[in-house]
């Protein structure tokens, strides 16, 4: 029979309970210490569950779930069950007091959550002074054999039936232990236990009953043959629960969020068990990418997730991951990359070349890889390109112009500049005067202690055209510098520069005047 006993039953002035069967009946010690019942409620079947929490007493019986107010001796509500398919004494319903004010019911496969209110004065006229409203209600998948709460979530304790994969038919499975977070039309899956007690196919969901205890977390699932005491999961639980639903980057997170209290994981474990789902899944970017989080200064792990990557064909994807500086990889490692491109993709090695710095592997190897590639294909600009920056890294400067003036590449004065090549171009003046005749005039006026006015005069003598152009932008910066070829650019401007050979005339005063 069912008993529920006043919450301060241990104090001498409260010595009630109340129990089920036919009637609702409440016991109180009277006089010369004999108990007294009173009739709370018959007539609508046997009465299989009682809860009293404070001043209310919750039961379900046939008929569906009431709540009675102890001060004011009102029932102040009735929850019909739901489906009335199911019979009552085989799926029972299943009652708990969240707290003084928050009925929670569980039956058949429904659940519904119920808020006790004060009615305000202006609507009672005869209304009890407090009602029920119903703040969630969801269904569940499998039917209810036990409820409790746990912080602001519930504990769900279920009857499973599934369908034999050899016989076929509908059998009993183990029970399930379920964690939910209650919204407001559904619920959300936290956390999901199957449940090993003795003699679970020979159970109906009328055998099982969950209790808690609120002080402890703990919380007691009884069959028939076994009391199972389950507890609250600690973070290494919850994450066990993530890795086992292949929830990595949620599992690695909880291990960061609280990785001074966990004792059974460790998040570079965690780590590389992410990264290798996401490698089986065929996510091979977001793996190499995740790779900078978890592996971290790690250069052994480095070095094995990029050989790794290599079995699989995939070093292009983890390229743009690898660490340049602190930490640094074996040289091995980047050549690797480097000659893969190489076979298969000129584009993206330019830009390795051109993004990692010349120190992170043996120039020397990869000059000579890229030479025996321009073997085969010796007008590939890119190629051509690539290797004058792998020249210019080797401080080889004079190759490097020598591919920069072939291709003619914005960057041939920028080069010289920078590493004063002047020595270089002595020999190339006709060529950087085809190339750009503006900015190597310019840049041989600017440096003429490097290069002689004679010595570009020398070099451009056959290609007069190019010499006119020389010289007359020097004879505009000075009427004086090249006065012993004043002579020779009468002829040049007679050529090349009609209109300005008056005024060039006008101003040189080192012409022959019989000219």
């Amino acid at each position: 029979q069912i008993v529920a006993v006043h919450p301060h039953f241990v104090r001498s002035h409260f010595k009630q309970f109340v129990t089920g069967g036919k009637k609702l009946l409440l016991y109180e010690r009277g006089w010369m210490n004999r108990w007294k019942p009173t009739v709370l409620h018959e007539g609508e079947g046997n009465i299989r569950n009682v809860k009293w929490r404070g001043h209310l007493i919750a039961w379900a019986n046939n008929m569906g779930v009431k709540i009675l107010d102890m001060i004011s001796k009102q029932r102040i509500t009735n929850v019909p069950r739901d489906d009335i398919s199911l019979r009552p004494d085989m799926y029972p319903c299943s009652l708990c007091w969240k707290d003084n004010l928050t009925l929670i019911i569980g039956w058949g496969n429904s659940v519904k959550i119920c808020s006790v209110k004060e009615r305000h004065a202006s609507e009672m006229r005869d209304l009890p002074n407090r009602y029920v409203e119903i703040v969630f209600q969801f269904d569940t998948e499998f039917y209810i054999s036990g409820l409790a709460p746990i912080c602001d979530q519930l504990v769900i304790l279920s009857y499973v039936k599934e369908i034999s994969e050899k016989t076929e038919v509908e059998c009993c499975a183990r029970p399930r232990l379920d964690i939910v977070q209650p919204l407001p039309e559904s619920c959300e899956e936290i956390s999901s236990d199957a449940l090993t007690v003795r003699g679970f196919q020979e159970n109906e969901c009328r055998d099982y009953h969950l209790e808690y205890s609120e002080g402890e977390s703990l919380f007691y699932i009884i069959s028939p043959r076994d009391v199972v005491v389950a507890k609250e999961r600690d973070q290494d639980d919850h994450i066990d629960w993530l890795l086992e639903k292949k929830k990595y980057e949620e599992a690695l997170m909880a291990a960061e969020i609280s990785q001074k209290t966990i004792k059974k994981h460790k998040i570079l474990d965690i780590g590389l068990a992410y990264i290798n789902h996401l490698v089986e899944k065929g996510e091979y970017d977001l793996a190499a990418r995740k790779c900078q989080k978890i592996l971290g200064k790690n250069t052994e792990l480095w070095e094995f997730e990029v050989y790794k990557f290599k079995e699989i064909g995939q070093l292009k994807a983890i390229s743009r991951y690898l660490p340049r500086r602190d930490p640094v990889l074996k040289p091995l490692i980047y050549e690797m990359v480097l000659h893969e491109f190489l076979e298969s993709d000129y584009e993206g090695f330019a830009t390795l070349i051109k993004e990692w710095p010349g120190d992170l592997y043996n120039n020397t190897i990869i000059v000579q890889a890229v030479v025996d590639h321009l073997k085969k294909d010796p007008q590939n600009r890119t190629l051509l390109r690539t290797l004058a920056e792998l020249y210019t890294y080797d401080q080889r400067y004079g190759r490097a112009l020598e591919i920069y003036l072939t291709l003619r590449h914005k960057d041939v004065f920028q080069l010289i500049h920078k590493h004063n090549l002047f020595s270089s171009i002595k020999d190339k003046i006709v060529l950087l005067m085809d190339f750009d005749s503006e900015k190597a005039v310019d840049m041989l006026l600017d440096n003429e202690d490097k290069i002689s006015i004679d010595r570009v005069v020398e070099e451009l003598e056959n290609r007069p055209e190019l010499q006119h152009v020389y010289l007359h932008k020097l004879f505009k910066r000075d009427h004086h510098k090249g006065q012993r070829y004043h002579e020779k650019q009468i002829s040049l401007y007679a050529e090349y520069d009609r209109p300005n050979l008056l005024p060039f005339l006008r101003d040189s005063t080192h012409c022959p005047l019989e000219k």
